[in-house]
């Protein structure tokens, strides 16, 4: 990383540190602040020379990135390579990382158990057992869509939201206004 600043390196490392805590691949979470640190396209070649990883690392993580709507390519003139480019709004990649996560592990969930409700099997399963899936299933399902509303809504009014929701804990605690 002999090209970036000290911030620069910083927040790339500590970046693919997070990723790997949150279930992501540490090359695939660098290539992710880099680029969005960065601000611009940049090319497979010049990703692998600044974080020093292998160039099928950085094909591998691109992908990736790719699947999870995170990096798209472009293409520059008088540049037949291709370029790869994320989201600059930190919100509209919250968003994107909220709705695909949601896609692959809370919708799934959803549907596991309305399979295990739905299942002929589920009447010889213990009354505790059948009421507590149910209600994980009422639980998942209104978190999701509560989710699906705040995904909806502009960042400035998300964003009082947020601030108005931890009010209102102050206030149910008795520490409020």
């Amino acid at each position: 990383m002999a090209s970036l600043t000290p911030v620069a390196q910083r927040f790339v490392l500590h970046w693919g540190e997070m990723g790997s805590r949150w279930g992501v691949n540490r090359t695939v979470a660098q290539i992710h602040a880099l680029l969005f640190l960065m601000g611009r396209p940049m090319h497979a070649e010049e990703l692998t020379s600044t974080l020093g990883v292998a160039r099928s690392n950085v094909s591998n993580s691109l992908k990736e990135l790719q699947n999870w709507n995170l990096v798209r390519v472009v293409h520059l003139l008088g540049d037949r390579r291709d370029h790869f480019e994320t989201l600059g709004d930190v919100w509209e990649l919250f968003r994107v990382v909220v709705q695909e996560r949601k896609a692959r592990e809370f919708d799934p969930t959803i549907q596991a158990l309305r399979d295990c409700l739905s299942s002929p099997d589920i009447a010889r399963e213990h009354s505790l057992s059948r009421q507590r899936i149910g209600e994980t299933l009422a639980l998942m399902q209104t978190l999701s869509s509560w989710g699906d509303e705040m995904l909806r809504l502009d960042p400035t009014t998300l964003m009082k939201i947020m601030k108005l929701g931890a009010r209102i804990q102050s206030f149910v605690r008795g520490k409020g206004e």
